[in-house]
């Protein structure tokens, strides 16, 4: 298995690089010199949700299965222990330096109902604490608390003794302006529904004599595939949601009874068409339009950019991280995520801890800039999610 690992993880990393081996679009400057991140509706659902992952710089297709596959891989649920009940409940704090309202929370409980089949269940809630609305002339216009949500289900099944597929659904209901008026026109809450597909293969357990074993997993991810999302009753402004592409790969090494330690790689493709560069009428010059449909949008989006190949490998998020586990109750967990700076520089690393005492856990992550130009609103802040076991409860 080796021998196929790590070409994978090669080619992820190496393609770091390749940007600079193809040639960009003559004659635009500008643009190639500027910040171009693609603008989704709804961000918030492509962020992490759980303290675990978020201690490991946001890897999760590949990683070994927990009661948050329903946000990672949806496939990963069908490897759950036999019998298990698991609640996870997260909380993270957005702004925190700035503001002490605004956070996310996310609640998920997953359970093994047979020995081929899991399944998931998980509520996402942002809320934007409380915002005062004021008009162009700056006139107040009353307070509002503004808050997304979503409610997921999510269902994995074994094909086989290594392999398992998983699909998802998700509804998603955001109300950023509380029905306020913005020049005369009445702005509604949005809402959609997406769609999820994941792929899981888990080997297994290969001895390396003296009590050693290895493993190996991978994950294939799609997430957040649905209509767009209209905050008003014109469609014309209906914008894109984060759709997400995910492949990731794992390694797992038990050095014996006690120790054991795994090493994950995620490479990420937001699956949302690149806008075009237009001339002063409106006409599309380089690029491909993209007024196209969600469903559309979905393969334009691997061939669509101005700047051609190069670009396209700017669009790709990488993801690294590691974790280590003494006797099954202390984890200790570092990760970095890689973005183009042309394309949002969200480069950072991370640290994290985990703790299992009887049927309690906690995790812990803590987010730290690579850079000091784009300031993240994760920055500095810890993050922690509890669970709680309900199988070993019973036992």
């Amino acid at each position: 298995m080796m021998k196929y690992f790590l070409p994978l993880l090669i080619l992820i990393f190496s393609s770091l690089g390749m940007k600079a081996q193809f040639g960009g679009l003559e004659g635009d400057g500008d643009y190639f010199n500027s910040l171009r991140t693609i603008s989704v509706a709804v961000p918030i659902i492509a962020v992490s949700p759980d303290a675990r992952a978020g201690g490991m710089g946001d890897v999760g297709a590949a990683t070994l299965p927990d009661a948050n596959a329903v946000y990672w891989n949806t496939a990963k649920l069908a490897f759950l222990e036999d019998g298990a009940r698991t609640l996870s409940m997260s909380y993270t704090p957005w702004l925190n330096k700035l503001v002490n309202d605004i956070n996310l929370a996310h609640l998920s409980y997953a359970f093994k109902f047979d020995d081929r089949q899991g399944l998931a269940l998980a509520m996402r809630y942002f809320s934007l604490g409380e915002i005062n609305f004021r008009d162009e002339q700056n006139t107040p216009q009353g307070t509002g608390q503004p808050y997304e949500l979503t409610l997921n289900a999510g269902y994995g099944l074994k094909l086989s003794e290594y392999f398992s597929m998983g699909v998802g659904l998700r509804f998603i209901y955001s109300d950023l302006t509380n029905g306020l008026q913005t020049a005369g026109i009445e702005t509604t809450p949005g809402s959609s529904l997406a769609a999820d597909l994941g792929f899981y293969y888990q080997s297994r357990r290969f001895p390396m004599g003296g009590g050693q074993y290895q493993s190996f997993s991978a994950g294939l991810n799609i997430s957040n595939v649905g209509g767009k999302i209209s905050y008003g009753s014109s469609q014309e402004s209906a914008d894109f949601l984060p759709a997400n592409m995910r492949l990731g790969g794992a390694y797992h090494y038990e050095i014996d009874r006690y120790n054991k330690v795994s090493f994950y790689a995620d490479a990420n493709k937001l699956l949302v068409p690149t806008p075009p560069i237009r001339d002063n009428n409106g006409e599309v010059i380089a690029g491909v339009d993209d007024n196209v449909s969600a469903f559309a949008g979905v393969f334009q989006s691997f061939s669509d950019a101005p700047g051609g190949l190069s670009e396209e490998f700017e669009e790709i998020n990488f993801n690294i991280g590691a974790e280590y586990w003494y006797d099954n109750k202390f984890a200790f967990r570092g990760g970095y995520q890689f973005e183009d700076p042309e394309k949002g520089y969200r480069q950072y690393y991370t640290i994290g801890l985990g703790i299992q005492y009887n049927v309690f856990g906690l995790d812990f992550a803590y987010l730290i800039p690579a850079s000091s130009l784009v300031r993240s609103p994760l920055e500095n802040t810890l993050r922690f999610t509890l669970l709680f076991n309900f199988e070993q409860a019973q036992d």
